[in-house]
């Protein structure tokens, strides 16, 4: 039973009167068109526009332009936002948003399935839009997240998630878009709860590890082949977009030689489109990267460098350090969830870093949604897509002076209330703090 179940009934047994906190209902679509005037638009695709004007009907973009872009005033709802500056919706890739709120209750936990190798599990219908961690992650300008399993080997297949609607198939952008591969590495880490400590270990299995991957690669290339299969064996179904180019090989690796040899494996199974995740050794491996046109979607800045050899920013500079080298960079907030709302604020630090501002935007809008595959229709503020926008009143990337005060996901004005900012509201009543 639920926790949340389980609470109400020992409510109703002990005679207790009690309220449980709702998160609001879902955005209605776009009635009317809406234009929002004076403020500085971040189109992510071209210069920014001082003092601009964009305007969306029906959740499509229908003009970006200059103060004076022409629309049509009467039919049109006007919102002034003289100041503050437009950015597009974050893009938040590999996580699990949606699938875990409380790590502590097992019954809210659902981002993994048993066994080692599962390219057939979707993440996508465990997806849950009632998540009360949603609207914490929306008040910071995310508005699409890759929902993503994890899992031993192969864990699964992603899907792209719009971050409101009363169910995922209402919140679904791009289901089932790639599958996600930890690639067996030569060590293996394992953490310690009671030591709150890491250990790293040699991996005995390693080569039994590739030798049982190879054998499916090559099962899943032969099942491909065939027209009509009968019966369908689910494992190597899913796995049948990765040699057609229309499913994504998303694979999890850190250590330098460890992502030639992933994605040299992949090449060699016939993959058409693949994706380093992680990649803290990335930039040792930059040029093969390049020459291969693999992207790397870097996880969090704000760690320690993975070398005592290495310098204490490393981590910060990382993006920059790969852009410059050829490589597509996108960038994420890999391990917590929660944390997801911070992801802005980690492109913050990338443009402290040897970034300029425009370019680390790049790095959670346009260039996130190309490496997912999406960037037809959002990433950016352009006439033709989507209208998946947020207006803030200052540098979404910067903590000090973001504060997203309007939020729209295709077309849709969403509610950014949330639980965090009713308990500070309750509190600060309670104490006279306001």
């Amino acid at each position: 039973m639920k926790k949340s179940a389980l609470l109400y009934t020992l409510a109703l047994f002990l005679g207790v009167k009690t309220t449980f906190a709702q998160n609001q209902a879902a955005a209605t679509p776009q009635s009317k068109p809406i234009a929002l005037t004076g403020a500085t638009i971040h189109t992510a695709a071209g210069p920014v526009i001082e003092n601009g004007v964009i305007v969306f009907d029906k959740g499509v973009i229908t003009k970006v332009g200059p103060a004076g872009t022409a629309y049509d005033k009467t039919g049109t709802e006007t919102i002034d936002v003289t100041g503050k500056h437009v950015f597009p919706g974050l893009i938040a890739p590999a996580n699990q948003l949606g699938l875990v709120e409380i790590e502590a209750v097992r019954a809210t936990v659902d981002q993994q399935e048993v066994g080692a190798i599962n390219p057939h599990v979707r993440a996508l219908i465990a997806y849950n839009t009632d998540s009360e961690l949603i609207p914490t992650v929306r008040g910071n300008g995310v508005l699409i997240t890759q929902v993503t399993p994890v899992g031993e080997i192969i864990s699964g297949m992603s899907s792209i998630m719009n971050l409101d609607g009363w169910n995922w198939e209402d919140a679904v952008l791009k289901k089932d878009d790639g599958v996600h591969l930890n690639w067996v590495g030569y060590f293996k880490r394992e953490f310690n709860f009671e030591t709150f400590s890491s250990t790293t270990k040699k991996n005995d299995k390693k080569e039994e590890q590739i030798r049982e991957l190879a054998q499916l690669f090559d099962d899943a290339t032969a099942y491909a082949q065939i027209k009509n299969t009968n019966p369908i064996n689910v494992k190597l179904e899913a796995m049948k977009g990765l040699f057609d180019g229309t499913k994504k090989l998303y694979i999890s690796a850190d250590y330098g030689k460890e992502i030639i040899e992933a994605v040299q494996f992949a090449k060699s199974k016939g993959v058409k489109s693949v994706v380093i995740i992680g990649g803290e050794e990335s930039l040792l491996a930059a040029d093969f990267l390049r020459d291969n046109n693999v992207p790397v979607i870097v996880s969090g800045t704000h760690r320690l460098p993975n070398s005592i050899d290495d310098d204490t920013d490393l981590p910060y500079k990382l993006p920059q350090l790969l852009a410059q080298k050829g490589v597509t960079v996108g960038l994420a907030y890999i391990g917590m969830h929660w944390r997801t709302r911070n992801l802005p604020f980690l492109a913050g630090t990338v443009a402290g870093h040897g970034m300029s501002k425009d370019d680390a935007l790049k790095l959670v809008t346009i260039n996130n949604a190309k490496i997912l595959g999406i960037d037809k229709y959002v990433g950016s503020l352009e006439v033709g897509k989507q209208a998946t926008l947020v207006v803030s009143q200052g540098d979404l990337l910067d903590m000090r002076s973001a504060k997203v005060e309007h939020a729209f996901i295709q077309g849709k004005k969403i509610d950014l209330d949330d639980k965090q900012k009713r308990l500070y509201k309750k509190y600060s009543e309670k104490y006279g703090t306001k």
